[in-house]
């Protein structure tokens, strides 16, 4: 069973969104990572990148496919996972304490279309 972690916020598209203030930190679920299998690279935007909630910002490419990373809010990026990019199977060993992008958050509200762990959970288990 993938690690769900509750007070983050969740995509359908497997990404999650850890809130601090008005910043958010996005990344990959275990759920992901999982099915990606040992990731090789992480194509990360630039920062003071705008992104749009539910456009694509990157992806993420392991031994088995590649995977675009879909944001699940709009924002200007502040700052990169530097570390990802020497070694992105930090990805692999915990998705959640390894973000890849840190974004201003420019719409709160977005966050309310995305779920909690408990529905995420639920998601999972269910597709």
């Amino acid at each position: 069973m993938a690690k769900v972690i509750e007070g983050l916020y969740y995509s359908e598209s497997h990404e999650y969104v850890k809130v601090e203030g008005e910043y958010g930190y996005i990344g990959i679920t275990d759920y992901a990572q999982n099915a990606l299998g040992n990731v090789v690279y992480v194509d990360m935007p630039d920062v003071d990148d705008e992104i749009e909630a539910e456009e694509e910002f990157g992806a993420v490419e392991s031994v088995k496919a590649a995977s675009d990373l879909i944001s699940p809010v709009s924002g200007t990026v502040v700052e990169v996972n530097d570390k990802l990019e020497d070694t992105p199977e930090l990805l692999n060993q915990d998705a959640y304490a390894n973000w890849i992008i840190k974004v201003e958050l420019s719409d709160k509200a977005e966050l309310d279309g995305l779920m909690d762990a408990k529905a995420y959970e639920e998601f999972c288990n269910n597709n």
